[in-house]
């Protein structure tokens, strides 16, 4: 299924079409004085490219480019010639499945809608995106594009486009005015006779049941050969066929005449066949991948009871007759239970199933005549309860409307309860109708995940008898288990053994197991570590990850550091396939996915995704996934690369590659497993060549050991043009560990929480971004003893003025500040934002979010203390900045707002009153309503402009802002932002 509902759309600056025209990246060699600093109006036309798709011929190419104001440009071209482009407003193209066609939306321009904003307008009365339909041939006829080609319909409240046959189904926005009276009509208006009393009174349950059943709307089906379009009315759900030229639709009206679902065969021109009607409720369509069975749930033949019960039915070819699949009495369900409305129904990737949510019947609802202000409302916190209460809440609705999954054959027979309270979820075969599944259960453990991370069990499902048989007891973390994409296998990491853990589903015993049915360690084998050894938390070690199952499950595929291995199950024996050539080398392999569509590994030619640990050179390799092979090189350079699409019906593919410098335009490649690979691509778009008219810079590595005498690596940014005799103010911004990231392309745009580094680079700030290793018990000081000696190793250069480094961070990096600037006056200004300022009341608090208690981190995860609060009392203290806040003389600037699910605001509070307290120089923004980050635009844009003007006044001597020398009086809030400079001299 394909389908797009129109959404808030992010825009792209007016000028773009021009500037697509203009040159490519500047080299660094270009004369930087030609060149000039980015300012922040500049970076609002940065873009980004969405929506990279191929036909599935892969004859044509679409992408969108949006930037943070402007309308979004959808770019259509030939793939792989060079030819001429089609450049329109347009975002979510989508090919048809002979690649004939392109559909996609049409956002209303975004100065028309700001206007009407303006106005006043809002919701339902502002313009909805409009359909576009062009077909791609007649598009380009003659060479130059053809814009009268393009049909555009509108405005749809949505669309769908079929995977197989030209054919779209899109939603169009009606005239919702009422028609007018004819003169001299004497007829009274039927809203004036529901007025009557009586009527009202009579008909209250019947209007109450009316409101909840939806109304549907018409939908239109458009044969795009032929442009030839059929109506259907009152359609409230439909979806293609995945593998066939089929339609199906579920329709409501107000007074039950026209309900029912339907089924258009698209090949007969297109014929329409009623699969079930009568007055009810259809809901929860599916339809089988074929096209020749659809399924749904429908209340029709106790939709007058008080409590409606819901049937599962199906239809299928040839007749498409609706019948009766599954109900409260049918064999298999539970005593008390009953096909629930709130379960999703899907066909089994085989199609031998139908998959639906059953639940216990809820009790009637009696009837509450209590006044609303005589009404108790509290929440009850149990010591006894598995989650927490805040928890409880943010899951409720959830909770409310749980169903537990079952089956039952298409052909007819028993239901198979797989889904429990005691196991909710269930994990289906990715790939054809296994004989079990699994489900995962962390029900016994759910306290444990307050302090000290998720468990699970795991259960083989019989999907004939529903019956169950414990797999695995206790499994931590890292998704609890998975299935296999046959059916035949569960798989799990085992952190506390160290290794991949694989078990038969149907309990039989695999080669070198002792006993029936006990799990095999698929890694036992392999003579190096599967886990990560740089990982420093409290925590059972995570592994390096997996690539997944073989066709048919025939083997299992992992990662040590370097290398990939392949486990064959029914053997016993485990092989690496690159050869030991990624330890030998220093180069970490991993699969590259180049089959997207696949849930499973292919076996024979395969693409390794490279990268070089001590250069930090990306590529890739060619290798085999079905043997042990050399890896031979296809490309190796000073780059990232990235597969970002493949055409669904021919060997092509799309790929990036950036640097700091380099941003990831598209590159088509045609060969990218034998031959010459990769080293043909050819670039095909240009997203920004705007970057030519500004300084940039360049991104090195650079080493030093940490106090403890740990080697060390991290990023230093130099801008274009740059004088080591001169000194420079530096920014220093850090998390955990980045270096690896060096060439990685960064936006300059404006972030919800950091530092732009592009930003600050063009406009002369030299940035260093150091890694930082740990120490569990002492996660500040692990920060002070890296951060600190990875400066004064760039300060030794003599090209940083020791006067000017600023430092930057958020959430994880903000507590590393705070700590850091109670140890340190090496920083002339630091901004913190949402720091953990206090670990003895941010080990109690909640993660608001979630609803989560915020034990796990500090005893298990990041925060790295590794104990209780009563355990490790002197760690939480000695980590703690709040309690040296005396010892501050840097000047302090916080972001935290007031719906931080993640760090609760009164860590910033709590830091902020303190420094207040001593009198110390401290700021904090409160974007009201925002979260951990910002999410607004207009938030984003006012956080650079602010952070930037904090960092030039200590950094480059630049005149203090009002909102800093002044402050911003409530009684001015929305008044005036005080970004202005002062007149005052700040001290």
């Amino acid at each position: 299924m394909r389908r797009f509902i129109p959404s808030a759309i992010r825009l792209l600056a007016p000028a773009l079409a021009a500037l697509l025209a203009a040159s490519a990246v500047a080299s660094p060699s270009a004369a930087v004085a030609q060149q000039r600093p980015l300012e922040h109006d500049d970076v609002l036309r940065w873009t980004t490219i969405a929506s990279p798709s191929l036909s599935p011929d892969g004859t044509w190419l679409a992408f969108v480019l949006s930037a943070m104001e402007g309308d979004p440009v959808l770019t259509v071209r030939a793939a792989r010639q060079d030819g001429p482009e089609a450049v329109v407003r347009g975002v979510a193209p989508v090919f048809s499945s002979d690649s004939r066609f392109l559909v996609y939306q049409v956002p209303p321009v975004e100065v028309v809608v700001d206007s009407l904003k303006r106005d006043g307008k809002k919701g339902d009365d502002l313009p909805k995106d409009s359909l576009a339909v062009v077909e791609l041939a007649a598009l380009f006829q003659g060479g130059e594009p053809r814009m009268e080609a393009i049909r555009v319909v509108g405005p749809v409240e949505g669309f769908e486009v079929a995977s197989e046959g030209g054919w779209v189904a899109y939603e169009p926005v009606e005239d919702e005015e009422e028609p007018e009276e004819p003169e001299g009509s004497e007829e009274p208006a039927a809203a004036e006779e529901e007025e009557e009393p009586a009527a009202e009174e009579e008909n209250e349950d019947e209007d109450e049941k009316d409101r909840e059943k939806e109304e549907g709307a018409p939908l239109i089906l458009l044969e795009l050969d032929t442009g030839d379009e059929t109506r259907y009315e009152h359609v409230t759900d439909y979806e293609f066929a995945e593998e066939s030229a089929v339609l199906a639709f579920a329709t409501s009206t107000e007074d039950g005449s026209g309900d029912g679902v339907h089924v258009v065969t698209l090949d007969d021109g297109p014929q329409r066949r009623t699969v079930m009607e009568g007055e009810g409720r259809y809901e929860q369509l599916a339809v089988g991948d074929d096209g020749e069975r659809v399924a749904f749930l429908s209340d029709r033949d106790d939709y007058e009871a008080d409590q409606p019960e819901f049937v599962l039915y199906q239809g299928s070819t040839p007749g498409w007759q609706g019948a009766a699949m599954a109900d409260s009495d049918s064999q298999g369900l539970p005593e008390g239970w009953w096909v629930s409305r709130d379960g999703d129904v899907t066909f089994s990737e085989g199609g031998g199933r139908i998959v639906f949510g059953a639940a216990p019947r809820p009790e009637p609802e009696e009837e509450d005549d209590t006044l609303e202000e005589d009404k108790v409302v509290l929440d009850v916190w149990n010591w006894r309860d598995p989650y927490l209460q805040p928890m409880q809440l943010v899951r409720a609705e959830e909770e409310r409307k749980r169903t537990y999954a079952a089956v039952v054959p298409v052909d007819g027979g028993p239901v198979a309860q797989l889904g429990s309270p005691d196991a909710p979820a269930v994990r289906f075969a990715a790939e054809g109708d296994a004989t079990h599944t699994l489900a995962v259960t962390d029900v016994p453990y759910r306290q444990l995940v307050s302090w000290d991370g998720r468990y699970n069990d795991l259960y083989a499902l019989d999907m004939t008898t529903g019956a169950r048989r414990l797999v695995a007891e206790k499994v931590k973390g890292f998704g609890g288990g998975s299935i296999s994409p046959a059916g035949k296998y569960a798989w799990w990491w085992d952190g506390a053994e160290r290794h991949w853990m694989v078990a038969r589903l149907d309990g039989s015993s695999l080669p070198g197991t002792a006993a029936e049915g006990p799990a095999m360690a698929a890694s036992a084998q392999v003579p190096h570590p599967v886990w990560n050894e740089l990982d420093d938390h409290p925590d059972l070690p995570p592994p390096y990850g997996a690539a997944g199952w073989t066709e048919g499950d025939g083997a299992f595929l992992f990662y040590d550091r370097f290398d990939v291995w392949r486990f064959d199950p029914e053997a016993g024996t485990v092989v690496s396939l690159t050869e030991g050539a990624g330890r030998e080398d220093g180069v970490r392999f991993r699969y590259a996915r180049t089959e997207p569509e696949l849930d499973h590994v292919p076996d024979g030619e395969a693409l390794w995704q490279a990268f070089h640990y001590a250069n930090k050179q990306g590529g890739f390799y060619r290798g085999r996934t079905d043997r042990a092979a050399a890896p031979r090189q296809v490309v190796m350079s000073d780059h990232a690369y990235r597969l970002r699409g493949k055409a669904e019906d021919a060997d092509r593919w799309l790929v990036t590659r950036e640097d700091f410098r380099e941003f990831p335009d598209l590159r088509v490649a045609d060969r990218i497993v034998d031959g010459d690979g990769l080293t043909e691509m050819v670039k095909v778009s240009d997203a920004n060549p705007q970057q030519a008219e500004h300084v940039w810079g360049s991104a090195e590595i650079v080493e030093w050991n940490s106090n403890d005498g740990v080697p060390l690596q991290g990023i230093l940014f130099k801008p274009d043009g740059f004088d080591a005799t001169r000194k420079h103010p530096m920014m220093v911004y850090f998390y955990e560990r980045m270096s690896d990231g060096i060439h990685n392309y960064r936006s300059p745009r404006p972030g919800g929480s950091s530092v732009s580094i592009p930003f600050y680079v063009s406009r002369g700030y030299v940035v260093f971004v150091p890694d930082i290793p740990y120490e569990i018990g002492y996660p500040g000081e692990s920060a002070l003893d890296a951060v600190v000696p990875g400066v004064l190793r760039v300060l030794a250069e003599g090209f940083v003025d020791k006067e000017k480094i600023g430092v930057q961070g958020h959430s994880w990096g903000g507590y590393q500040i705070a700590y850091m600037i109670t140890k340190t006056n090496l920083f002339a200004a630091a901004e913190a934002g949402a720091p953990v300022s206090n670990m003895t009341s941010a080990y109690g608090g909640i993660r608001w979010q979630s609803g989560m208690s915020r034990m796990f981190q500090y005893e298990r995860t990041q925060s790295r203390i590794g104990g209780t609060l009563w355990e490790s009392t002197a760690e939480y203290l000695h980590n703690s900045p709040l309690f040296f806040a005396d010892k501050i003389e840097t000047p302090l600037l916080m972001m935290h707002n007031d719906e931080d699910g993640a760090v609760p605001w009164y860590q910033g509070i709590e830091m902020f009153v303190a420094m207040r307290r001593l009198q110390k120089p401290v700021w904090m923004l409160n974007y009201n309503g925002e979260a951990h980050g910002l999410r607004k635009e207009p938030n984003r844009k006012d956080w650079a402009v602010r952070m930037q003007q904090f960092f030039d006044h200590y950094l480059k001597d630049a005149p203090a802002p009002v909102w800093m020398e002044e402050g911003i009086p409530a009684v001015e809030k929305g008044r005036t932002l005080g970004t202005e400079p002062s007149r005052r001299k700040v001290s």
